[in-house]
């Protein structure tokens, strides 16, 4: 079984993150990560893997050839090897470039299952797995807390508002994996030291027959007109704790008509 899981290299959650004023795209300059969700994503292809004790979990992504010092991290997890689509026609996709883009290179992959992780932490959609699943034709079942594979489908168990929902699919198909699914693990110094060795190729849009208009800022169907910082909180005071905060506190309440 062949299983590929869509990641994405993200601003560190610890980095000051800024929106570039010239393109009003995020800045991304700085080193990236591995997207958090990702990691579960990949952690329960390696446990089919491992349960199975054959089959090849294959990485796939989007962006600039930096991105794999990010990406890595999946690799010394204990993935085979990543598929990086970079080209300068693919910057400032958005999600309908974005999932056309993962779908003419999953196309070219063939696995039997695409994971995804729920969401990334630099934007948060939490659609691009059902965008890829629509361009692929492919069943989805997201928000997966529970995970079988059993012949030719895939089961899938997601908590509700009511209970569960246990929902079988033929495979091939797409999965998004909630952070619930599981615990990743961390990735060993012989994993760490061998990430690099895999193999890892950097495809352009040609490569995977992905049409360059259809790609990046061209084929984008979203613009950012204007940015501008938040508005003011309005009628505000600031307290500074010199021993009578809690005074100053009920005060400012008093005069609010709130107490």
């Amino acid at each position: 079984m062949r299983i590929a899981v869509c990641v994405k290299s993200v601003p560190d959650a610890g980095s000051a993150r800024r929106i570039d004023g010239g393109t009003k795209r995020l800045d991304r300059s700085a080193d990236g990560v591995l997207n958090p969700y990702d990691a579960n994503a990949i952690e329960e292809a390696l446990r089919i893997q491992e349960a199975t004790g054959e089959g090849e979990v294959v990485l796939v992504s989007l962006g600039p050839e930096k991105a794999l010092d990010g990406i890595r991290k999946g690799l010394a997890m204990g993935a085979d090897r990543v598929v990086l689509v970079s080209d300068d026609a693919a910057a400032g996709s958005d999600l309908v470039a974005t999932s056309y883009a993962l779908a003419k290179a999953l196309e070219r992959e063939n696995a039997d299952l695409v994971l995804f992780g729920q969401q990334a932490s630099d934007s948060d959609g939490a659609v691009l797995w059902a965008a890829v699943a629509d361009r692929l034709r492919r069943p989805l079942i997201s928000q997966v807390a529970e995970l079988t594979v059993s012949g030719s489908s895939v089961t899938g168990k997601r908590q509700t508002e009511n209970g569960y929902d246990t929902i079988q699919a033929p495979l091939p198909a797409v999965v998004a994996v909630s952070d619930a699914i599981n615990e990743p693990r961390y990735p060993s110094l012989k994993g760490i030291m061998g990430a690099k060795k895999k193999p890892q190729d950097i495809v352009s849009l040609a490569d995977i027959g992905a049409e360059a208009g259809r790609a990046g800022e061209a084929g984008s169907k979203t613009t950012v007109l204007t940015l501008s910082p938040p508005p003011p909180r309005g009628d505000s005071k600031k307290i500074e704790d010199d021993g009578t905060a809690a005074e100053q506190i009920v005060a400012f309440l008093e005069e609010k008509k709130l107490l």
